[in-house]
């Protein structure tokens, strides 16, 4: 599933150090997201800038380094783990005579490759033609203007023009029919705020192991793979959390747990855009779960990823519980850690062994009937009839 043909493109990869980043970590993504796009990765180049080139971003000399190696790898597509901008792009594809595709263009393309459902297609395509806006080039040289001969006449409009504004009717269609899936998506929403049913949210890193554990949680099915971006339609099922939450009267309870995309590292803001409707779900939970991957040596700025991309859906303020997942691959023991106050802080589990789940259905309880009002606490031992 998600698979595309074994002989894709064969890709040099390119990293260059800004700062005190963690460059095998960072390559390692870059390979892991080249690879979940279908490229068959046959070299690498990194190396060490205080600040960007202008024309070339990596200089002349790091891309007279990269042709050799397009040359000797038969090469025939570069991929920056950078943003580059669109004069970059051109100025580089010009030099190396191959396609160059930048850090945004990747994932949007995995994005695409993932995207199942009618709403996850829309606002990839969105993400999609906001991004390509911006580097539209005359590629039809043999037509200056449209008004060259007979069936060529048209309005005088370059082939540039046309396709911007062809790209801008298609954008603002998108626009309005995701902005029609949001309102249904927002009717849901108060549908269950007035039957008072508490939602969870799964979040995190991408590859942290968040379907799994949904899997092992709801006994849902949902799609998990050890690759970036496994997850884009945001999945919900039930979950019983045990007698915790009974309020003293035996009959348990149950919240809407929800699997959503993963985050990554400089995720692009066109995507955060498109898929504002579907974060949106995560702004509005009861309770995220953060799930981290604790067998990561990147794990802290993976933590700092996603924190920025919840402050930028303004989720950072809803109640969290970390969730230190993977714990089969670090040796560790499932336990409950808890802050200054005594209030829990972090879940230490293995979705795959199922080590822990207990602890997590006792944790969320806990944080839920300690943070939320009586209204929610009521909600949560309504719901399990």
């Amino acid at each position: 599933m998600f698979e595309r043909p074994s002989a894709g493109d064969a890709a040099i990869l390119v990293h260059l150090e800004f700062g005190a980043e963690a460059q095998a970590e960072r390559l390692a993504e870059l390979e892991l997201l080249s690879a979940s796009a279908g490229a068959r990765v046959v070299g690498s180049v990194c190396g060490r800038r205080q600040r960007p080139d202008p024309a070339l971003f990596a200089g002349k000399g790091k891309i007279a380094e990269i042709a050799g190696l397009i040359s000797a790898c038969n090469a025939n597509l570069v991929i920056f783990d950078h943003v580059l901008s669109p004069a970059q792009q051109r100025n580089i594809e010009r030099e190396l005579q191959c396609r160059v595709v930048d850090r945004n263009a990747l994932i949007l393309d995995i994005f695409a490759l993932r995207a199942r459902s009618h709403e996850g297609k829309l606002q990839v395509e969105l993400a999609q033609l906001e991004h390509l806006s911006t580097r539209l080039v005359r590629g039809w040289t043999h037509l200056e203007r449209q008004t060259g001969g007979i069936g060529l006449r048209g309005p005088g409009e370059k082939q540039l023009e046309t396709d911007r504004r062809l790209l801008g009717v298609r954008v603002k269609l998108l626009k309005e029919r995701l902005t029609r899936l949001e309102r249904q998506r927002a009717v849901r929403r108060r549908a269950r705020g007035r039957n008072q049913m508490p939602t969870v949210s799964l979040v995190g890193y991408t590859n942290a192991g968040k379907s799994t554990l949904f899997n092992a949680l709801t006994r849902a099915g949902a799609y998990a793979a050890d690759q970036l971006f496994a997850t884009l339609d945001t999945t919900s099922r039930r979950l019983y959390l045990g007698n915790e939450t009974d309020g003293g009267d035996g009959r348990g309870g149950t919240v809407v747990l929800s699997d959503t995309v993963g985050f990554i590292r400089d995720l692009p803001h066109s995507l955060v855009d498109a898929f504002h409707a579907t974060l949106e779900e995560t702004a509005q939970a009861s309770l995220l779960l953060h799930v981290v991957d604790a067998a990561s040596a990147d794990r802290d700025q993976q933590i700092e990823a996603v924190d920025c991309v919840l402050g930028d859906i303004s989720a950072d303020s809803v109640a969290q519980i970390v969730v230190w997942n993977k714990l089969d691959a670090t040796n560790g023991s499932p336990g409950v850690d808890r802050d200054a106050y005594g209030k829990i802080s972090r879940v230490r589990l293995s979705a795959r062994t199922g080590a822990g789940l207990d602890l997590l259905r006792r944790a969320i309880a806990e944080t839920l009937l300690t943070c939320s009002g009586p209204e929610l606490i009521d909600g949560i031992v309504r719901t399990a009839a």
